[in-house]
């Protein structure tokens, strides 16, 4: 018993390690595939790929699918994965790879956040000094952690924000109005409603004339592609099965992972790596460690 349990724990990590170097590359991914398309090309061309590649898991799925919740699925679908597709395009037009994967830790204070607000869940003092800390952590890694002027550090380091608010929402929206639905089913399900719009501009907002004409274009097709099928299809379903291997809690620790592996890959691609990095994320952390405390 004891040997099939150090195993479980063994197997637990290195699904938390893998999860997070998956999502922690999807920062240096986006920055690679802005290098011929611009944020609604590339945005639009992630949704496309990921909710291709659900498409096989949703037809194994759908009769696990009630439909009655279509609301909570497209829900799920524009918070979870849609809107911020092209706010982290956005952002990361003006931002620093490193610091949007930094910004990405919030996602968590800001789950909290709509729950408080918008789901009727009271928090705990240690969880709103936790997620005040996070949002003081925030303002200190894009003011002094980026060498674009404040203002517009501001209003791209916002965009994250927004983007990390959108995954709380989708997060509270399925533990509230989703919970006792298949998590493949659930996935497949928001993607299929999302992708119907993303493929059909496809074809107007000049994909193929960067393909043609760009001599990157392929290569940072490919970069998106990788992001797509790793970072959004593949690590949703790592996420959920973590999740159901151990708990929540668990699998939630991988959001203090993903800020160092997109430091790491920063820090390979040259980008400048400073005190204000460091003490934003240590600030943003430290903050997410408070609300998990009891």
């Amino acid at each position: 018993m004891q040997k099939s349990s150090s195993s479980d724990r063994l197997i637990n990590w290195s699904i938390l390690i893998l999860l997070s170097l998956v999502w922690g590359s999807s920062y240096i991914l986006i920055k690679k595939g802005l290098v011929a398309f611009n944020p609604v090309q590339l945005a639009c061309l992630r949704v496309s790929l990921s909710g291709l590649a659900f498409f096989p898991i949703y037809f194994m799925y759908q009769s696990k699918v009630d439909w009655r919740n279509w609301k909570f699925f497209l829900v799920v679908g524009l918070g979870g994965t849609f809107i911020p597709a092209f706010l982290y395009a956005l952002a990361q037009t003006e931002l620093n790879s490193s610091i949007t994967g930094v910004l990405g830790a919030l996602t968590p204070l800001n789950t909290i956040l709509i729950a408080v607000l918008f789901f009727n869940v009271n928090a705990k003092r240690n969880e709103w000094f936790g997620v005040i800390l996070g949002l003081i952590g925030a303002v200190v890694l894009i003011l002094f952690g980026s060498s674009i002027e404040w203002q517009n550090s501001l209003f791209y380091g916002a965009l994250v924000f927004i983007a990390t608010a959108c995954y709380g929402l989708s997060s509270n929206t399925v533990k509230a109005k989703l919970q006792d639905v298949n998590p493949l089913a659930l996935s497949s399900a928001a993607f299929v409603m999302i992708v119907p719009p993303a493929i059909a501009l496809l074809p107007i907002i000049g994909v193929q004339d960067v393909l043609v004409n760009d001599p990157l274009g392929w290569s940072s097709l490919g970069y998106i592609t990788l992001l797509s099928l790793l970072g959004t299809a593949m690590a949703s379903i790592l996420f959920f099965y973590l999740v159901q291997r151990t708990n929540p809690i668990f699998a939630s620790t991988v959001s203090y992972l993903i800020p160092m592996v997109a430091l790491a890959w920063g820090h390979v691609d040259q980008e400048v790596i400073g005190w204000g990095h460091l003490v934003g994320m240590i600030i943003i952390l430290y903050g997410v460690y408070l609300t998990r405390q009891k």
